[in-house]
Formats: structure tokens, sequence, C-alpha cells
């Protein structure tokens, strides 16, 4: 398998590209990943990259991109940040991944079980770790069930999972409202901006 070139990045559409990331995810769950020369494509990638999708995820060592999607060098660009959550640096990377590189989606992926989610529901404070959970309280709160006090935090997993998934909606807000360039080119067609969470028990990818 080739690494993409200009030709295949420009043939794809939004939803092609997501229908890519979806196959690749079908692939790694069933373990038959495909086969790449990785260095072959570092090699056809030496002068130049077109990735079609651009991955917002978290720093969670079990979700690694380029792993559950299944894709090579040059496919994909990843930012990954914990709680996966944006800030003006991520936001100008995807501006420049889908404005100027050409990719056709971006994608918020969240996780099951998140250790930053579930800092935020236990109020969690350390050091600069507190300023980036401040971030992810407002999906916290947009939990309304339970309302026992004694079963909003980390030990309820059910309920990390619904703020969880509740975190990527917002950030895909934020993503429209922070950044006029990226919400014209969904408004145009250009590119899509959806939301997926991923299930660190059986490494499927739901989409929202």
């Amino acid at each position: 398998m080739k690494a993409h070139t200009k030709e295949t990045q420009n043939a794809l559409n939004p939803k092609g590209a997501i229908d890519l990331l979806k196959e690749g995810n079908q692939r790694f769950v069933a373990k038959k990943m495909a086969d790449r020369d990785l260095i072959a494509q570092v090699k056809q990638t030496t002068s130049g990259q077109y990735p079609f999708a651009t991955i917002l995820s978290c720093i969670d060592s079990r979700v690694s991109a380029e792993l559950v999607f299944d894709q090579g060098v040059g496919d994909i660009f990843s930012a990954r940040v914990a709680g996966n959550i944006v800030n003006e640096d991520i936001l100008g990377s995807m501006e420049f991944a889908c404005k100027l590189a050409g990719t056709k989606v971006i994608v918020v992926l969240g996780h099951t079980a998140c250790g930053a989610v579930k800092g935020a529901c236990d109020d969690a404070k350390l050091g600069n770790l507190t300023i980036l959970l401040h971030k992810i309280k407002s999906a916290v709160k947009t939990v309304e069930e339970p309302k026992d006090s004694s079963l909003r935090n980390s030990k309820n997993l059910d309920f990390v999972n619904t703020v969880a998934e509740n975190n990527v909606k917002l950030t895909i807000e934020d993503i429209r409202s922070l950044s006029p360039v990226l919400k014209e080119m969904e408004d145009n067609g250009e590119i899509s901006i959806v939301g997926a969470m991923y299930d660190i028990a059986d490494g499927k990818v739901h989409w929202m």
C-alpha cells in the first residue's frame, strides 16, 4: 500500500475520508491490518505529504490514531492532548492541516475510561494539569444524572464515559466557534468535523 499523493487526496471528499477511517478501524478490530512497507512510505513522502484526515485524540497510550485506524506514514495529521481538548495552538494546527495541507475531515476522538475526564470528575488539582482539567469541567456539568454527588466521580465509569462523550461534542462546538476558518470550510462542504469514541475494551471506534 502506497502513501497518499496529491491526486489521491484530491479525489477524496469528506465522506470518503471518513469511510477510509471506518474501514481502517474494522481491519484493526479484525486483526487484518493492511500490508504496508512503512520504510517505503517514508521514502514516498520525502518530497511532500498529503494526509486525508486530521485526528484530535487523547495522549492515552492505548489510543494511537495511526494504529486504531490502521493508517500508515503520511496518511493522517495526529494532534494529541490529554482529554482531547482544543486551544489556540491545536486550532492553528488544524487550520494548517485542512486549509493548507488539504485534509478532508477533522475527527475529535474521545475514549472510554479517560484519565483526564476522571480527573475533571474528581476535581483533581496538580500543577498545570489543573488548568487543562478545568476545560473539561464544562462537560461534567452537562451530565445531569446521577444527581447524587457520591456517584458523580471517577469510580462511576458510566458517568465518566458519558462525560467523555459530551466532552467530544463540546470540543467540536469549540472548533466551530473559535475557528472561523474551519467553520467556513465545513459550511462549504470542504471538510467535515465529526466526533467518535474509542472503546479501550475491544478496540472499536463508535461514531457520533
